[in-house]
């Protein structure tokens, strides 16, 4: 399932089966083939509960990222609160949380929301043939 000679895992710890995306193909162009990163579906309890303790927010979230050093990191994707959300984005549920692993791992690198990462977003949707949303 994924390309990465590095560490790169999936879990899913829902019911639901994830949509197929080239996530490993997708690391390696974001962070690089020796990142270790960790993608975990996770429910919307698990998905709340980190969002209250890491960001103060008391609602789950569509995509978290925890930086673990300079070369690993771990993200969270809620696909039940991603299904909710995908009429506002616009755009596939696949496509979507496709560019939230995109978004995420970008937050990992270190960019924060703006014009830059936008810019980058889309390149990379564009590469893996994802639709971008326009928000």
């Amino acid at each position: 399932m994924t390309s990465s000679t590095t560490p790169f895992t999936i879990s899913n710890t829902t019911r639901g089966r994830e949509p197929r995306v080239a996530y490993g193909a997708i690391k390696d162009a974001v962070l690089g083939s020796s990142y270790e990163l960790s993608l975990v579906f996770a429910g919307e309890t698990v998905s709340r509960r980190l969002n209250r303790t890491y960001r103060a927010i008391d609602r789950p979230a569509s995509v978290l990222s925890f930086p673990l050093d300079k070369n690993s990191g771990e993200i969270i994707i809620c696909p039940q609160y991603v299904k909710r959300r995908v009429r506002a984005f616009g755009i596939p549920y696949r496509d979507l949380i496709g560019f939230l692993f995109i978004h995420g791992m970008l937050h990992l690198k270190g960019m924060e929301h703006g014009s830059r990462m936008e810019q980058r977003e889309r390149v990379l949707c564009e590469q893996f043939s994802l639709a971008y949303p326009e928000r």
